[in-house]
């Protein structure tokens, strides 16, 4: 069944068409035969019950510099004009972020959203992840110094970061001396008003930082990431390397833990962060990526499953 399909996203001028897993999606749809729209978060709209958005019919193929090709933008009514929206504007994960996914919650039961709104905002990555903190490493949450303090002295060097962020972003590292950790965490506690994450620092993040992607709650492929030269930070948009990656026993054990509930959740797309083979550190459902890094390692299809799973959830209606 060919399905209307929105996607809630940045400006498709702004793209890397070469890794952004949304273009990837948009292809996908594209190839079943699905209509696909264009629409940014600004013009989500309620009124008298009606949840609207400036939309645009989009067609994309992958031509660097001619990757889509756009129409007039109208009105349209999510519930009735819409099958499908895909919630994939960037984080970070702010009240905007939220504002708009509540919104978009009150299309359950006439339009699917993926990933379920309601559910995205229940589980912000750095939070949400403490469900499993079994698999974690040690980990603080807090804005006090002196807390912080106290988890440096027993684990030495630490890394600071936003509970928020994304991308990489204004992650810190302090070494055991901690001589800039309270200038650290006045710029922090002055540029944030909720708490921060504090992990020891892990020494195996050199040898990369482990994305595994699970649709549906399944296992579909990996991707482990290294930090370029000169950083301890391995996400690619931090100058980080892919390379081609399987799963450790720790990793499967990880999966199978939390796929049920991810399935449940209705977090159809989700990204898993894991440092070392061992250590868990995000679950990444706002706007996951790296699927086209791990379709170009492990030649798969990682939109068509996604789709598939889209497809019998819509079905399922």
């Amino acid at each position: 069944m060919a399905l209307k399909v929105a996607v809630q996203m940045d400006p498709m001028e702004s793209i890397n068409i070469g890794g952004d897993s949304s273009f990837a999606l948009m292809l996908a749809a594209q190839a079943r035969g699905h209509t696909v729209y264009h629409y940014d978060v600004g013009s989500l709209a309620y009124e008298d019950g009606r949840i609207t958005a400036h939309c645009a019919p989009v067609t994309v193929q992958p031509v660097e510099g001619d990757h889509f090709t756009m129409g007039e933008r109208r009105k349209l009514d999510l519930a009735q004009d819409i099958d499908v929206v895909l919630m994939r504007q960037d984080p970070p994960f702010h009240l905007g972020y939220i504002s708009a996914a509540l919104l978009l919650d009150r299309l359950k039961g006439t339009t699917l959203v993926v990933n379920d709104p309601r559910e995205v905002i229940n589980a912000p990555e750095k939070m949400f992840v403490l469900d499993y903190a079994r698999f974690m490493p040690p980990t603080l949450i807090a804005r006090q110094l002196s807390d912080i303090r106290e988890f440096q002295a027993k684990h030495g060097a630490i890394v600071v970061k936003p509970l928020h962020g994304n991308g990489g972003k204004a992650i810190f590292k302090v070494e055991a001396d901690g001589g800039n950790l309270s200038a650290l965490s006045e710029v922090f506690n002055q540029t944030w008003p909720e708490a921060h994450m504090v992990q020891p620092f892990l020494p195996e993040v050199a040898e990369g930082d482990k994305r595994i992607v699970l649709v549906d709650g399944e296992f579909t492929g990996a991707i482990n990431r290294k930090p370029g030269e000169g950083e301890f930070r391995s996400n690619l948009a931090q100058g980080g390397y892919a390379e081609a990656a399987g799963l450790t026993e720790r990793e499967e054990e990880i999966c199978a833990t939390m796929g049920p509930e991810l399935k449940r959740r209705g977090l159809v797309f989700v990204g898993i962060d894991v440092i070392g083979g061992k250590y868990l550190t995000e679950i990444n459902v706002t706007s996951p990526t790296g699927i086209v890094a791990i379709d170009k390692f492990n030649g798969t299809d990682t939109p068509a499953k996604i789709w598939d799973a889209i497809e019998a959830r819509h079905a399922a209606m």
